[in-house]
């Protein structure tokens, strides 16, 4: 037989290069085949080896062109799955061009990995033109191409091939589900999984219910994630890692943070650090920062080696709590008892701990001394500091480096925004706005959300329509006169705005949209119901104080997430302290 040609690999320097390292743990000499048919059981043989070592797929399948058999449909299958997870599309066109001239193109298995190998690449045009040409298109070929079109960014085209499916199992809805979380359309989500549920075609698996807890957990929808929960229980489905995580998560940005606890407690899996990790950030975020250093604790008496994340979750729970003195104690030990070197967040923990606590020296030092260049985080943290403390001249400091670090960011003109309007200084109040008009920055509107009966309700502050909206603001008359009767005055040095009128700025802070959604909440519950609302802004200082009061009027236990963490109120008090 006369030596096989240059086999085509030979001309992708992309495989040649990845191959390299692995060049000694392929055989000498061509696999022992059988003399009635050579070719075929070589080619078997090869393709035997590939499955067991699929990061040598390319590497093998050379071998075996340059061997002169021809290539089976899953020898193709395996090359092209390792074109996949390297996002290589040149290869990919080779392995299409020979398979073609093979006559294997039209084969199921091979046909299915072009479309998910050109699908992963990004070329959805040719991934397409292979779906489109296929005599017989299975289920795996349409949830490679809709896989790909998730990808894409294409919602359009998204949406208009999922609805043309013949058919959809787990994986189609799982893909459909897991997009509109990435992309933030939770409650779209939520909606596909109900339809998903309706239709029958099949039942929701773990995968989905991670991708659905996720989507409850970012709006706050507590009945919706009580329910997931008890399907998964009902269902019998394992709860491993990531579902644990998930369930934790959900519950602790619900609010309820003892269903998070009970998650970490009863969970049958073994607890790995991703799951300590998820049970410290609940607590954080829910001002429960001695309960976080508690579990810290625990977390290393079990012998678990704490990462980047848990000292990420228990330098914050310190700056949360006001605890200064643990919290310089856990940075030191980060890297002499675990040798892990401070990044940006752990530095970005370490100022706001000394901003909260108004340590304003020990912030700049730590600022100036860090060994890579302050985020905007760090400068949001030393802004919000100085509009709590009045600390104007360095707040107007740290708001133009805010700006500097994240120009497209609203809340750093805001920030610097609040720092003239505290200090009377609308000129200054003017020019901020003006720059955030030039560089064409908008303030997002203060909306906040609250669940009733699994539906999410939505009120934007001052003018938002809503079915009840008499009911809702009669309700926040009646919370006004209350107010006033147990001696809260409102502090109407939070509206940031040139107005001489007292009674416009107080007006302008009852309209907030989370004393709304608490109003449309009361008017909604019977007593003694918590009430949950979720705010996409920060909760501003006399809203704040009044909750506090509302809590404690009509006895109610009030928990508002907002952009920066939960507030917990009850009978008069918050979890979050006074700090403001």
């Amino acid at each position: 037989m006369p030596p096989p040609t240059v086999p085509f690999f030979l001309t992708s320097t992309t495989l040649a290069t990845a191959a390299k390292p692995q060049r000694q743990q392929l055989p000498a000499q061509p696999p022992p085949c059988d003399a009635q048919n050579p070719d075929a059981s070589l080619a078997a043989s090869y393709t035997a080896r590939m499955r067991l070592n699929p990061n040598l797929a390319l590497r093998l399948f050379d071998h075996l062109l340059r061997s002169g058999a021809d290539p089976d449909p899953i020898a193709y299958a395996l090359a092209l799955a390792r074109c996949a997870r390297e996002r290589d599309y040149p290869a990919v066109a080779q392995l299409h061009g020979h398979a073609t001239k093979h006559g294997a193109a039209s084969h199921r298995r091979v046909r299915n990995g072009l479309i998910h190998a050109y699908s992963v690449c990004g070329m959805l045009h040719d991934a397409r033109k292979v779906f489109d040409y296929g005599s017989e298109v299975d289920m795996v070929a349409w949830n490679c191409l809709l896989r790909g079109y998730s990808q894409g960014g294409d919602a359009g085209a998204l949406w208009e091939f999922f609805t043309d499916m013949p058919a959809r199992d787990s994986v189609s809805w799982n893909t459909v589900i897991a997009w509109c979380v990435a992309n933030g359309e939770y409650v779209e989500a939520i909606s596909v999984f109900q339809e998903m549920l309706a239709c029958q075609e099949c039942q929701p698996d773990r995968v989905t219910l991670v991708s659905i807890i996720s989507a409850t957990a970012y709006l706050g929808a507590l009945a919706q994630g009580l329910w997931a929960h008890t399907y998964v229980c009902r269902k019998g489905i394992e709860v491993d890692e990531k579902l644990s995580s998930a369930l934790i998560s959900m519950y602790s940005k619900c609010g309820f943070i003892e269903g998070a606890v009970y998650v970490f407690e009863n969970s049958c899996v073994m607890r790995s650090v991703d799951t300590w990790n998820a049970m410290l950030a609940a607590f954080t975020a829910n001002g429960y920062s001695e309960r976080a250093l508690d579990l810290f604790t625990r977390m290393e008496s079990t012998g678990f080696v704490p990462n980047r994340i848990t000292f990420n979750s228990v330098l914050n729970a310190c700056s949360h709590g006001g605890f200064v003195k643990e919290g310089i104690g856990c940075f030191e030990r980060m890297t002499s008892s675990y040798g892990i070197e401070p990044d940006i967040a752990h530095y970005g923990c370490m100022v706001d701990l000394f901003c909260r606590a108004g340590l304003f020296e020990k912030a700049e030092d730590m600022i100036q001394t860090m060994p890579m260049e302050p985020d905007a985080a760090v400068w949001k943290a030393l802004v919000g500091a100085c509009r709590t403390y009045k600390n104007f001249e360095l707040g107007k400091k740290a708001g133009h480096r805010l700006i500097e670090a994240s120009p497209n960011d609203h809340a750093g003109y805001v920030l610097l925004s609040n720092i003239y309007a505290l200090d009377g200084n609308w000129k200054g109040v003017h020019k901020v706005r003006k720059l955030m008009l030039d560089c064409r920055v908008q303030k997002v509107p203060g909306s906040s959300s609250i669940e009733l009966d699994g539906v999410i309700h939505e009120f934007i502050s001052g003018d938002k329509c809503h079915s009840r909206k008499r009911d809702v603001y009669e309700m926040l008359s009646e919370m006004c006169k209350l107010l006033k009767i147990v001696g809260y005055t409102p502090d109407t040095s939070q509206v940031l705005l040139d107005i001489d009128d007292e009674d416009v700025k107080e007006s302008s802070l009852a309209l907030h949209s989370e004393r709304l959604a608490i109003a449309f909440g009361l008017i909604s519950t019977v007593p003694g119901t918590p009430i949950r609302v979720v705010k996409n802004l920060r909760v501003c200082g006399d809203c704040h104080n009044a909750i506090k009061l509302l809590s404690k009027i009509y006895g109610r236990c009030i928990i508002v997430r907002d952009a920066n963490r939960f507030h917990h109120f009850r009978e008069g008090s918050c979890s979050c302290g006074d700090y403001w």
